[in-house]
């Protein structure tokens, strides 16, 4: 194994015991169609690591994420779709290792999101095969819970959107915002709203304007059902 692959290595945070399972996976079909040494491309363990991938995912948000399967479903999709795998595999400079076919890397492949898409499923299911699920464990969970964090603050920016979106699930429930303090002078007014589901009190919050203090509120709602923005 030559020094660009072990540093390739110390990235991933995992050493090969059979290296070949690496190359294997860093060997896009462009390059296997050209070689006339019957090569295999890395297109099988892109197979195996998609079941991988989502698997560790599931059980992760399973184990750390509260909310009902829908919820679950839609983050789950979000940490494995092509951009959030492309995303992972530039920051394991992934493209750079890559052996394709000399059109293919003429044209750019080493950077398209598809190809490095694939190819993070493929070393994912290389770790698999090397040390077992608990090293393919360890390696994705850096990924998944980074994206998690990112995508449940991107979620949360609107907190009345997300909590409407969690009770709806329940058409016999029903959300509603009351205003229940107004103090301060014109210019500087501080506002009290709670949130009711049905007739019970989920949450209060305040701000300097009416919407702001709606937020606030759902925010607390958010947090009192499991869910967090942080």
């Amino acid at each position: 194994m030559n020094e660009s692959m072990d540093r390739l290595m110390e990235r991933l945070g995992y050493q090969f015991k059979n290296p070949d399972l690496l190359k294997k996976a860093l060997t896009h079909s462009s390059f296997a169609n050209e070689s006339r040494k019957g090569i295999d491309s890395n297109e099988r363990l892109e197979f195996l690591g998609d079941s991988v991938l989502g698997f560790v995912a599931a059980g992760y948000l399973f184990r750390h994420h509260q909310g009902p399967e829908g919820e679950l479903t839609k983050l789950r999709a979000a940490l494995v779709c092509e951009k959030a795998l492309h995303a992972y595999s530039l920051q394991l400079g992934l493209g750079d290792h890559l052996r394709l076919g000399k059109g293919e890397r003429l044209t750019g492949g080493a950077q398209r999101p598809s190809i490095l898409a694939d190819a993070f499923e493929a070393v994912t299911a290389a770790i698999y095969l090397d040390g077992g699920l608990d090293a393919a464990r360890r390696f994705l969970l850096r990924f998944l819970e980074a994206e998690a964090a990112q995508q449940t603050r991107r979620k949360f920016k609107d907190y009345k959107t997300a909590l409407q979106e969690i009770i709806q699930q329940n058409p016999e429930e029903s959300l509603d915002y009351v205003l229940t303090g107004e103090s301060g002078p014109d210019h500087d007014k501080k506002f009290t709203v709670e949130v009711h589901l049905n007739s019970n009190v989920i949450g209060t919050g305040q701000g300097r304007s009416k919407k702001e203090a709606e937020q606030g509120a759902a925010r607390e709602a958010l947090k009192l059902m499991g869910y967090d923005d942080k």
